[in-house]
């Protein structure tokens, strides 16, 4: 294998791959069952007292 065709290999199975991951976080972040964790978490900032973890 020369290195062009790594090259053409990689960048096009790179390709593919982030645009999994980025499919696979667009569906998390907006799958249904993930609406009340993610209302919780952005209403952190706001509740009193110092919460430590």
């Amino acid at each position: 294998m020369t290195y062009e065709q790594l090259s053409n290999f990689s960048n096009t199975w790179g390709l593919v791959f982030l645009i999994i991951m980025f499919a696979t976080a667009i569906a998390y972040a907006f799958w249904p069952s993930n609406k009340k964790k993610f209302e919780e978490a952005a209403q952190l900032p706001f509740e009193e007292g110092d919460r430590q973890s």
